[in-house]
């Protein structure tokens, strides 16, 4: 594994760089200060919001590119870079459905901020920890045709697998379904992925797929996996990413991302 290649390191956020607590470590942005000294790119690329991502990386935010909502908005700062939204027509069309499924909550992920209808005080907790700009409203269907919205994304408190994904798989013609963690399935149009944001982003940088490396642990990584030779499933991964990547490494409880960009800075 000849790692002096690389120029561009991409990774997930939740199951991947997060650790169970939903904690960046202190390694990780010491790590990232050595990237950066040897021109090595870091992108967060994650099914969580914008602002959340920033949140958690508010310390390097300004030296970093941020794909979010799977691929649906990607930015430098303030310049947007991708920008992938989800028609009206079509979110009306699976709404119904979502709304009928027994212990879940659905989201309306906006350009600008999510939107929920739930009362239930539990989701609702653990729904911050994702989304950091949000509104609690009446009814999600009263705000479909007044905003503009990246992806739907629906939580289950057993499993989105299990009990979501056979409800709505027959969409999949139409719409990208994608199983982003135990309890969390999201909703975007075909071509919002991270893959194609990440193809955008190595398009600016001049960086090729042999130049890349990424981290990875549910299905909405699958496409960005692809796109990058130096490809690592977490230890905890999803089966189907271990299948995929080309590499493995620790989880996310073990340091699996700072492990490897330690052996890259070595390389360097």
């Amino acid at each position: 594994m000849n790692l002096s290649k690389v120029k561009l390191v991409v990774s997930d956020m939740d199951g991947t760089l997060l650790n169970s607590k939903g904690e960046v470590s202190t390694l990780f942005f010491d790590l990232l200060k050595q990237l950066k000294e040897k021109n090595i790119t870091f992108c967060a690329a994650s099914g969580r919001q914008y602002n959340s991502i920033v949140s958690k990386l508010d310390a390097i935010k300004n030296d970093i590119y941020v794909i979010a909502e799977n691929g649906g908005i990607a930015k430098k700062n303030d310049d947007l870079l991708v920008l992938n939204l989800l028609s009206a027509e079509k979110i009306k069309k699976i709404l119904p459905i979502l709304k009928s499924i027994e212990n879940s909550h659905v989201v309306l992920c906006g350009k600008n901020g999510a939107f929920i209808d739930s009362k239930d005080e539990d989701f609702i907790d653990l729904f911050q920890e994702y989304y950091t700009k949000y509104q609690i409203v009446d009814d999600l269907y009263s705000i479909i045709d007044n905003e503009d919205f990246l992806k739907v994304a629906i939580y289950h408190f057993t499993s989105s697998e299990e009990y979501v994904y056979p409800l709505i798989k027959d969409f999949d013609e139409d719409l990208l379904i994608k199983i982003s963690g135990k309890n969390w399935l999201d909703i975007s149009d075909k071509k919002s992925n991270k893959g194609n944001a990440l193809r955008e982003v190595q398009k600016i940088l001049n960086i090729t797929k042999e130049e890349t490396m990424v981290f990875g642990d549910y299905h909405n990584d699958i496409e960005m996996l692809r796109e990058a030779d130096f490809s690592f499933s977490m230890k905890n991964a999803h089966k189907d990413i271990t299948k995929i990547a080309n590499y493995a490494t620790e989880s996310n409880d073990n340091y699996g991302v700072e492990k490897i960009l330690a052996q890259l800075i070595e390389a360097k």
